[in-house]
């Protein structure tokens, strides 16, 4: 273990003894290390500036009662530590683990299912729309470029706003950023990690969200629906997943950027963002999307689709 690694965990009473390993885990942003049964969790650098630590807190305890995430041991809002228990034989997925794992996509439905009926009021809403303004100001700021045509298709998504307004849902608990590394897979049960972008929020964009990171095929997509509606899916809930798809990438085009701005050294990116844009332009210019847009309007009309 690090000195570094040693003085953040003599500041938190049940590390302040241990002097075993410490094992760097994944994260974009975070520094994450396993110290034998604990999970620690260090901010990384610049996250203050778009994630509410206390709304963090609030959200990771309530998931981890909700059943959905491992038990939460230790949290400071104030620094962004936080220590939550170590799953034995759970493995971080990732694309791939979500196609060769049997039954993963279904158990990661499930898990939905269990946060979004759980109840748990989040102290954030999590809005769409306002959060792109929100990292365009921050990002006004930073000398980043934006992907040409970047407001143009901002632009072409009132669209959606106003198709989404047309049928609002009652928001529920949401984790907001299904990253296939934020779920961790004993085999028998999905458990969902990293709450610092939850909120209250429509619970189709965690399942649209989750396939785009995913690159889910149709066929993983209805899995993952069938299992957490544990029947055929309504199709305006069918018509706001397809819809997230495209709008998740709009929106973390500009969390891409804001990395690039903070000069995170994870990735690459610039080519994250662009890819992310340019994955979001592709998804609206299908008819698809246009016709799930009717499906919507025709469900706010009151009308059966």
């Amino acid at each position: 273990m690090t000195d570094d690694l040693r003085a953040i965990a003599a500041r938190i009473p049940l590390l302040a003894g241990h002097d075993g390993p410490a094992e760097r885990l994944g994260g974009l942003t975070n520094r994450v290390y396993r110290l034998g049964a604990h999970i620690l969790r260090v901010p990384g650098e610049g996250t203050a500036d778009y994630i509410d630590r206390g709304n963090e807190a609030v959200a990771a305890e309530l998931a981890a009662k909700a059943g959905v995430s491992p038990a939460l041991l230790y949290v400071d809002p104030a620094s962004g530590l936080m220590v939550t228990e170590y799953v034995p034989g759970a493995v971080t997925m990732s694309p791939d683990g979500f196609r060769s794992r049997p039954g993963a996509v279904a158990r990661a439905g499930q898990a939905f299912r269990r946060l979004h009926d759980s109840g748990a009021q989040f102290p954030f809403r999590f809005e769409l729309f306002a959060m792109i303004d929100d990292y365009l100001r921050l990002l006004s700021t930073r000398d980043v470029a934006l992907p040409p045509g970047y407001h143009d298709v901002v632009a072409e998504a009132e669209a959606v706003r106003a198709a989404l307004q047309a049928a609002p849902v009652a928001p529920v608990a949401c984790h907001c950023d299904p990253l296939c590394e934020n779920f961790l897979d004993t085999g028998q049960r999905m458990w969902i990690v990293d709450w610092e972008y939850s909120g209250m929020n429509d619970p189709m964009w965690d399942l649209g969200d989750l396939s785009v990171e995913a690159d889910f095929d149709p066929a993983q997509d209805e899995v993952l629906l069938k299992a957490y509606f544990n029947s055929e899916a309504p199709a305006a809930d069918r018509a706001r997943m397809v819809i997230y798809k495209a709008m998740c990438d709009l929106l973390w085009t500009l969390w891409g950027l804001i990395q690039l701005a903070n000069g995170n050294p994870a990735d690459d990116f610039r080519a994250y963002a662009d890819g992310r844009f340019a994955r979001c332009k592709q998804l609206m210019a299908k008819p698809d999307f246009a016709r799930h847009l009717d499906v919507l309007w025709l469900a706010g009309a009151g009308r059966r689709v």
